[in-house]
């Protein structure tokens, strides 16, 4: 597991992702856009739901995977792989680092963070939290969490008047902890992937700049008649 984040280490991580109402959203043709990733020198991905994953791992056994499970639970907001069900069907599929919601907010069955980040090392993977603040950061980090991404910034009730990329919660959080910290979030070019770089930031993450066709076309097309 430690060559894994060795390999990640001041890396392009590409979020390979498209809604589920795109044609997009299909196994295969996101196991493509991970590869076409790869191909330009990303040295990982990350991925939603599991026959995403297993696709993707099969048409690249080697390539660092962070896998995650978005999961809309009534009554709960926690949604990126909120149960340890999930988090199994992610181990299954091939994932090396489970991504995670590490807020405070509840959970559902009433599981800890602190229990499904051991059941999780259990299954022989790395986690990745997901937070907003420097104190879930932090909790995150002290519940035993391998690296930490600032990957909810901006999209929580308490960070919600917020804009991403979160700068701060990245200085923050590479100040105060000595685990990885993954900068993940609105990262639009390339000079922002670099001060996050220059911030400290083991790694960057990008996601819509990149492979966000849907979104993308929906902007341009605002300017037309």
């Amino acid at each position: 597991m430690k060559e894994i984040l060795k390999k990640l280490e001041k890396t392009l991580i590409v979020s390979c992702q498209a809604p589920i109402n795109s044609p997009l959203h299909q196994p295969n043709i996101i196991a493509a856009i991970a590869q076409a990733s790869i191909n330009q020198k990303a040295a990982g991905v990350r991925i939603d739901t599991p026959s995403h994953v297993e696709a993707t791992r099969q048409l690249m056994p080697d390539i660092p995977i962070i896998g995650l499970w978005k999961q809309q639970i009534p009554g709960y907001e926690v949604y990126i792989t909120p149960r340890l069900q999930d988090a199994q069907a992610i181990a299954k599929a091939g994932a090396d680092i489970i991504a995670i919601d590490a807020t405070s907010r509840k959970r559902p069955e009433g599981e800890t963070l602190s229990h499904l980040i051991t059941k999780i090392h259990e299954l022989g993977k790395l986690v990745m939290a997901d937070v907003d603040t420097i104190e879930n950061g932090l909790a995150a980090a002290n519940a035993g969490v391998d690296l930490v991404g600032t990957t909810l910034y901006g999209y929580t009730s308490e960070t919600q008047h917020l804009q991403p990329p979160g700068y701060s919660l990245l200085d923050d959080l590479v100040k105060q902890l000595d685990i990885p910290i993954i900068c993940e979030g609105g990262i639009a070019s390339p000079s922002m992937a670099q001060k996050s770089l220059d911030l400290g930031a083991y790694a960057v993450v990008v996601g819509t700049a990149i492979t966000g066709i849907d979104l993308k076309v929906k902007d341009f097309r605002a300017v037309f008649p």
